[in-house]
């Protein structure tokens, strides 16, 4: 017998060194690309949040300056009113200017009010509609049909097909003649 076993010869620590060194490598270099991908994916989140902000915030400011506008027109409406008053009173003797004055004025506010989308409502000989309109008072006038608007207290304003201010008026009503602010 042979007592010489074949020896095996151990693999170098060179080609184990390397092939440790080349799996660290893999890993560092599969952990970098997953670190880098979460980056990547954390960077486009933020990316779009910060435009959702921005939209938002763009939205938010816009509704801030469209309410504020709205704000201004209702208060500048009861102006308007007066207006209106002064000119269904008539013109003077003596001040035709002052009268002129204040149609031209009113003519630039109904105007103004045109640009920013905002038109008066025609409501007199309309049929009543507590959507558009504010019953104030009934009224009798057989010229007219039943729940018409035969007088126009506070004229009324749309924006687009939105009420922005509801007409106040009287409403015809034929069936109680004696409860009557109108009398034709």
């Amino acid at each position: 017998m042979n007592m010489n076993p074949k020896v095996q010869n151990p693999p170098s620590a060179g080609s184990e060194a390397s092939a440790v060194t080349a799996e660290a490598v893999a890993t560092d270099s599969n952990s970098l690309r997953d670190k880098l991908a979460e980056q990547t994916d954390l960077r486009l989140r933020l990316a779009t949040d910060f435009e959702n902000f921005k939209r938002r915030s763009r939205q938010e400011s816009d509704a801030r300056a469209a309410a504020q506008k709205e704000s201004f027109i209702h208060e500048l409406l009861p102006a308007i009113d007066n207006l209106e008053r002064a000119l269904a009173a008539g013109a003077r003797p003596g001040s035709p200017e002052l009268h002129e004055g204040v149609k031209m004025t009113f003519r630039q506010l109904r105007l103004l009010l045109q640009q920013h989308g905002i038109e008066p409502e025609e409501s007199v000989g309309q049929p009543f509609d507590p959507h558009r309109h504010e019953a104030v008072s009934q009224g009798h006038d057989a010229a007219h049909p039943a729940h018409s608007i035969i007088e126009v207290l506070q004229r009324g304003y749309r924006q687009g097909d939105k009420v922005f201010r509801p007409a106040k008026v009287v409403v015809n009503d034929l069936t109680h003649p004696k409860h009557t602010r109108h009398g034709h």
